[in-house]
């Protein structure tokens, strides 16, 4: 077996072809090496903590290595085992190391890669927008229905489904989620998205926000964070116009209709009310009838063509509001990068550990693809980065793809998209 202190001659070898893009991360997981071997008295462990996360960076880097049984036997190659630091595994040790690791030990690491993100090009309509923006949003991962743990009740069907909730901080400028916190898949109590927020609230954030985190008390713990939010409201809600504000032309362009300065909610016993000045911004959008996933529930009843867009921005134009608002269905996309690119729709392990390090990793994986090529992360990206990590193409066509004119394009293209279908201009 290869010692985890060779990581240094390993990234010299001059057959690292493909996997370069590990070079950053190999020497901050060489720490985890001994990382729970302490019951391990006899010293027969032969897979290691730095090892088991090695195979699943693999994996999330090779669509080709989907399953358990496919990262067990791509441990036994020989190109594998040199350049990760790993001897051939069995599936009993790959299915046991949930239950012996961590996954809190990655958190350094991730911490560490996050202090060399590069910047990508913000839009330059948002640069009055002085606070990091933070998508906060939640998706499902899909489990063994046996899982009791994870067994969620739907409120209006009764259908059983298994599912973990996980809750996700994106950041915009480098286009990375910054954490992601797994819950069983009930969006209620301990799991609801806005408690499991309001656990994690930062300074100097701008937290953009659909309208299930629409909650005074939250908008409130926000703001005595020191940092603000942009969430869409509920179309019925509650409020008196404290100062009607002039619209700029720039404002009517982008289809707002109304800026104001309100009292959100109405005073009833008990109730909390926002304690600090609250801006509404509402603008006009194409309509739509809200369609549902679940059989038998006909949904809220269809749009009136009106997001209400609630803020404590109070010196950002009116149509950076909304078009912070829009930059939301960012999260929306990298979901879907997420679980279908990066194949975390497919579950290496059903213990609540061990799902939590294949999260873990694939914030490392989007972090070191945004340290590796300086891009958002796409599917021609990612497709040009599996032939190279597999010898099909070579450093210098994936550098030529990197450095193509329309690869800035991309995603500003599949914006320009979302704002046809929201019937902005």
């Amino acid at each position: 077996m290869v010692e985890a202190d060779n990581s240094e001659e390993l990234l010299a070898d001059t057959k690292l072809h493909g996997f370069r893009c590990f070079a950053k991360v190999l020497p901050l997981l060489q720490r985890l090496h001994d990382a729970g071997c302490r019951r391990d008295t006899a010293g027969n462990r032969t897979l290691h903590f730095d090892q088991y996360c090695s195979l699943i960076l693999l994996q999330l880097f090779n669509p080709a290595v989907a399953t358990l049984r496919l990262i067990q036997e791509a441990s036994g190659l020989d190109k594998v085992q040199r350049l990760l630091g790993c001897a051939r595994t069995s599936l009993g040790a790959l299915s046991e190391a949930p239950h012996v690791f961590d996954p809190k030990l990655l958190l350094g690491i991730i911490g560490e890669l996050a202090a060399d993100l590069k910047p990508l090009s913000r839009d330059p309509r948002l640069a009055e927008v002085r606070q990091v923006i933070t998508l906060v949003d939640g998706t499902l991962l899909k489990t063994l229905p046996s899982l009791a743990e994870a067994m969620w009740l739907t409120t209006r069907t009764g259908t059983r489904h298994a599912a973990w909730r996980l809750h996700t901080h994106f950041e915009l400028d480098n286009y990375v989620p910054m954490r992601m916190d797994l819950t069983d898949g009930r969006n209620s109590g301990k799991s609801d998205e806005k408690n499991v927020l309001r656990q994690h609230l930062s300074a100097d954030r701008c937290y953009v926000m659909d309208r299930w985190y629409a909650q005074f008390r939250l908008f409130n713990q926000i703001h005595a964070a020191g940092s603000s939010y942009v969430c869409r409201v509920r179309d019925n809600s509650v409020y008196q116009i404290v100062q009607d504000r002039t619209l700029t032309t720039a404002a009517a362009k982008a289809n707002v209709v109304s800026d104001q300065v309100v009292g959100l909610g109405s005073k009833q016993h008990g109730r909390d009310l926002p304690d600090h000045p609250v801006r509404l911004v509402i603008v006009r959008v194409q309509p739509h009838e809200k369609r549902s996933n679940r059989k038998g529930n006909t949904g809220a009843g269809p749009s009136d063509g009106l997001l209400r867009i609630a803020t404590n921005l109070l010196d950002v134009p009116a149509e950076v509001i909304a078009l912070l608002y829009l930059y939301r269905y960012q999260i929306e996309l990298f979901f879907r990068f997420f679980k279908s690119l990066l194949g975390c729709r497919h579950l290496i392990s059903q213990h609540r550990q061990g799902i939590e390090i294949q999260v873990y990793c694939a914030i490392i994986a989007c972090m070191l693809l945004n340290l590796y090529t300086g891009r958002r992360p796409g599917k021609s990206t990612l497709t040009m980065l599996y032939w190279h990590m597999t010898g099909l193409a070579s450093e210098e066509e994936l550098t030529r793809h990197l450095n193509r004119p329309d690869n800035t394009g991309v995603k500003l293209r599949a914006k320009d998209e979302l704002w046809k279908k929201l019937g902005v201009n």
